[in-house]
């Protein structure tokens, strides 16, 4: 077989030197091209970690069995000899940027998983890097570089679970520096000044909010197949809103991560609360802040007791079906009594109407009065695949529940009126389980009714208790989001703060970081990603949101979820690569199909395969993640 030159640029010798020319065979193996490149550098060194890339086609040449000829190589191609693992610049949810050696061969999943590994975060599967909002360069910006603390000399480790030393992996303790960096990931930072939160990217609306997420990196892709480069920077973040199996003795950073990802989501309007709530939201961050300054890496104090609020933490997307054939033989208990609604129509004033109702498996059956409760309902309401959402002010003593009920021409709105906080809580309970499908036999009933009295008693006042009215320490600008700045000034915001602060000042750090959490995710747009689309037929853009158990279509007039479908209705789905169009089908015939507009398909592709993914995941911790099935359930036709 003929000789032929090829040319492999050598990417360590600098971007100056010429190519090396080595002469070569169509048989020859890649592996025989390595082996003649590091022949002919003559640098005595360890060159285990470089691969070639091929630049035209964008492609590892990671199998290095295959020929030249299998790969289809010529002599024209531009051949990078590179190492595999190269400096990542690498933004945290706290704001913290490290640089550290990260896998530039690997596809973004295994990728992130080397880099948890090295930060010791479990389940890295929740978690994917995505590009950063550009921000605005400034003039005076020499602050930037400070913040960077260099992780490139750790070592690299396979092992999931690291052996902790004084509470932190092995790789952390071998120096003061590193020691600090760990403290950095694990314990909660300070409370960011005013201005920093107004120089930051505020997502105005929901079409802001599209924009963010098409931002993603392809998980079945590498970082050089999707143009990053070494020192570039990325960000990593929860992307996936199912957090499995919580453990605060293991989990110290992935715990502070996740509350530092929660609280930007509230100090940068990414998710709505009530004003009750802010002050509650800023009262947790107060003392958070306060117990921090304190805290020592690998303290564990108070974890014992907390395993009720590690299992209420966990988004499910569906319950446990444990004890499913014991239940099947039970009748589940009522809810019934009187409450107001109210169908909201155009041009009306609101007006609630008295009805006698009745809770019953998923659906709710309302009556004219208590005596007409045998006969026929005037209408029976199902909730299975509802959006439920809350409308309560505690200083008006007003406790609403919001319905979006779906119905085949789109969703019903529907608000209930409870007469009391003992009411509301055991109604909102028993329309959130049954939005999944469940109804009040379910074992999470009565801590879901426990968990929303607990929040409404941490967010009542406390007029009674000798709050302080001031406290020097407090920067309130800092922990509200800048809606409430603007409403109110600091004079009138510390006194509701600290008034708060008296209902969690006895918890514990992590129970503080739990609580926080919970009420993150019990607000009604939690863990909802936002995507541009135009539907089938439709002749406008609409939003899609995806969340970890249903998609929901979204007006982009009014900002009305206009329907719902839920994961576990979906009979299949596939993508029209051509195209680009995502196609899916439902349990009773019920077919929707649509392109992206803002973002590549694949990126919304991805994100219903994975929350299916995430779902599959057992409770064992034994069990290792199944990448296949992820790149399976993600990967499209580009699937590794």
């Amino acid at each position: 077989m003929a000789a032929w030159d090829l040319s492999v640029i050598v990417e360590d010798m600098g971007p100056e030197a010429p190519p090396l020319k080595i002469s070569v065979t169509s048989d020859l193996h890649i592996g025989g091209v390595i082996f003649q490149v590091v022949e002919k550098i003559n640098l005595q060194r360890d060159w285990s970690d470089h691969g070639l890339w091929w630049e035209q086609k964008q492609q590892w040449l990671l199998r290095t069995s295959w020929t030249l000829e299998k790969y289809g190589i010529h002599a024209d191609a531009r051949l990078i000899f590179s190492p595999q693992h190269k400096p990542l610049r690498l933004g945290l949810p706290n704001g913290v940027t490290l640089r550290l050696r990260a896998c530039f061969s690997s596809s973004v999943f295994r990728t992130v998983q080397g880099i948890c590994r090295v930060l010791n975060i479990r389940h890295p599967e929740e978690l994917s890097l995505l590009r950063p909002v550009e921000e605005k360069k400034k003039k005076k910006d020499k602050d930037s570089a400070e913040d960077e603390y260099d992780l490139t000399n750790v070592p690299l480790t396979s092992v999931s679970v690291p052996t902790l030393y004084n509470g932190m992996p092995a790789h952390f303790a071998d120096s003061p520096k590193t020691e600090f960096v760990y403290r950095m990931l694990s314990v909660c930072q300070p409370s960011p000044p005013p201005e920093t939160i107004a120089k930051l990217y505020r997502p105005a609306s929901k079409v802001d909010k599209t924009h963010i997420h098409s931002r993603w990196l392809d998980s079945s892709r590498s970082l050089m197949q999707q143009g990053i480069q070494e020192n570039d920077k990325l960000w990593l973040r929860f992307k996936y809103y199912t957090f499995h199996d919580v453990e605060p003795k293991y989990d110290a950073v992935r715990m502070t991560q996740l509350y530092e990802q929660a609280r930007w989501a509230i100090l940068l309007e990414d998710n709505d609360c009530t004003e009750e709530e802010m002050m509650l939201f800023g009262a947790l961050q107060y003392h958070i802040g306060k117990l921090s300054q304190t805290q020592e890496v690998g303290s564990c104090q108070g974890m014992e007791d907390l395993d009720s609020a590690l299992k209420s933490l966990e988004v499910k997307m569906v319950g446990d079906n444990n004890n499913s054939d014991l239940l099947s033989n039970m009748t589940a208990p009522e809810l019934n009594g009187y409450l107001k609604m109210f169908r909201p129509k155009r041009l009306t004033l609101r007006d609630y109407k008295q009805y006698w109702f009745k809770f019953q498996d998923t659906s709710i059956f309302y009556y004219k009065s208590f005596e007409d409760r045998y006969g026929e309902p005037i209408q029976q309401l199902n909730l299975k695949g509802c959006e439920v959402a809350p409308d309560v002010n505690l200083a008006g003593q007003k406790f609403c529940i919001r319905l979006l009920i779906p119905v085949p021409e789109g969703m019903n709105e529907v608000y209930l009126r409870c007469e009391n906080e003992k009411q509301y809580a055991e109604w909102m309970a028993a329309c959130k389980l049954a939005s999944k499908g469940l109804t009040l036999l379910d074992s999470s009933y009565q801590s879901e009714v426990k968990n929303i009295q607990m929040f409404l008693s941490m967010q009542r006042s406390n007029s009674s208790s000798s709050t302080p009215q001031t406290d020097d320490s407090i920067n309130t600008q800092s922990l509200v989001s800048p809606r409430y700045t603007k409403k109110y000034k600091v004079k009138q915001l510390t006194p509701r703060i600290l008034e708060a602060y008296q209902n969690v000042a006895q918890l514990s750090m992590t129970a503080a970081i739990l609580k926080f959490l919970q009420m993150w995710q019990s607000l009604p747009d939690f863990g909802i990603s936002y995507f541009m689309v135009r539907f089938k037929g439709s002749r406008k853009d609409e939003v899609l949101g995806i969340a970890n158990n249903r998609l929901i279509r979204i007006d982009l007039g009014v900002g009305d979820v206009v329907k719902t479908w839920r994961y576990n209705h979906m009979r299949q789905w596939n993508v029209n690569w051509d195209i680009r169009q995502v196609a899916i089908e439902f349990d009773g015939n019920i077919n929707i199909a649509f392109g992206c507009v803002t973002a590549d398909c694949k990126v919304v592709h991805e994100y219903i395969g994975g929350y299916i993914f995430m779902s599959t995941r057992s409770r064992q911790p034994s069990d290792t993640l199944n990448e296949e099935l992820f790149h399976k359930l993600t990967g499209g036709h580009e699937a590794l």
